[in-house]
């Protein structure tokens, strides 16, 4: 490989950079690296599994009456591991935000707190997203199964942490979180969005829920099922608007079947039941089953929910 020309492409990925950065108004003082770190964060995501479920999902030498001091000794480490992160993710934006060095460590330091104290109420929710894995898979022989192998579940577990950093500012974090998971398990889930207690997702691969998009208490979902947006206004400069309330509401006790796509702020109804591969794009009433066939219960808008271009009718097993 002699005959390539290393030091040239060097220079040449050198000015590259330096053209980025003029263009973006970043500083060409030579630094450190000033954003969060993909390999920590995997890393730390992996301790606050095992810590939450430190007989499942902790190192296999640990023995029950040792949890204690695994757990603390665990916290202690992602904590301040965390601490790092969130730092290097505000002072990455305090040049925006015009915040002092002193500022941003504090609110470093409330954050991680504030996360802190969330770890108990997080692994009670999570315990009821287990058991809706369990009751809800006739394939399912113990707890222990789903916790261990179902992608779905590991997918919640790391929303769950990455929505609690989200709602706490620490966005950029949160969001890295959620980009893992869904390299780790197919699942698609902005932190932004607010998921109930009892959430199941089965099979799991291919799913992607919105930013806005709010789903209540015990809702199952199978594998392709999109809550997107359906449009994506822009400003007075032809810019998109961000954050704007894009994606669905999904009420208590429905049930997406595989490939369903839910688009736009609509909702659908308590108890609802949307089949395989149904697209919908308008309000789906209360208790309402709707499949490409037809839709059942909705009379009241028989336009709501248009047919995808597959042939499958009914729903998935």
């Amino acid at each position: 490989m002699s005959d390539i020309p290393i030091p040239e492409i060097v220079a040449e990925l050198r000015s590259a950079r330096r053209d980025w950065r003029l263009a973006q108004g970043r500083s060409l003082e030579p630094r450190g690296r000033d954003l969060p770190s993909r390999e920590v964060l995997r890393a730390l995501m992996a301790d606050l599994h095992g810590l939450l479920f430190p007989m499942r999902l902790g190192p296999p030498e640990l023995r029950q009456d040792a949890e204690d001091f695994y757990v603390g000794s665990a916290l202690d480490q992602v904590l301040h591991t965390l601490a790092g992160q969130v730092r290097l993710e505000l002072r990455h934006t305090a040049r925006h935000a015009h915040l002092s060095p002193r500022e941003t460590d504090a609110r470093a330091d409330h954050i991680v707190r504030q996360f802190a104290w969330s770890l108990p109420a997080t692994r009670r929710l999570l315990d009821t997203d287990v058991l809706a894995a369990y009751h809800g898979d006739p394939a399912a022989h113990s707890v222990d199964e789903v916790l261990l192998c179902y992608p779905g579940v590991h997918a919640i577990i790391n929303h769950r942490l990455a929505h609690t950093l989200h709602g706490l500012g620490a966005t950029l974090l949160a969001r890295l979180i959620a980009e893992l998971s869904h390299g780790a398990t197919g699942i698609d889930i902005h932190p932004g969005a607010s998921i109930g207690g009892s959430f199941f997702i089965d099979h799991g691969t291919g799913v992607v829920i919105g930013e806005t998009a709010v789903i209540g208490e015990r809702v199952r979902i199978y594998q392709a099922v999109t809550l997107g947006a359906k449009r994506f206004p822009l400003d007075a400069a032809g810019q998109l608007k961000k954050g704007l309330p894009r994606h669905p509401l999904i009420e208590d006790d429905v049930v997406l079947y595989a490939g369903a796509t839910v688009l736009g702020r609509v909702t659908v109804g308590q108890g609802a039941t949307i089949g395989g591969n149904v697209w919908v794009t308008h309000d789906v009433p209360p208790g309402a089953h709707l499949t490409q066939a037809h839709a059942q219960g909705a009379a009241a808008e028989p336009a709501s929910v248009s047919p995808s271009p597959s042939l499958i009718h009914g729903v998935s097993p």
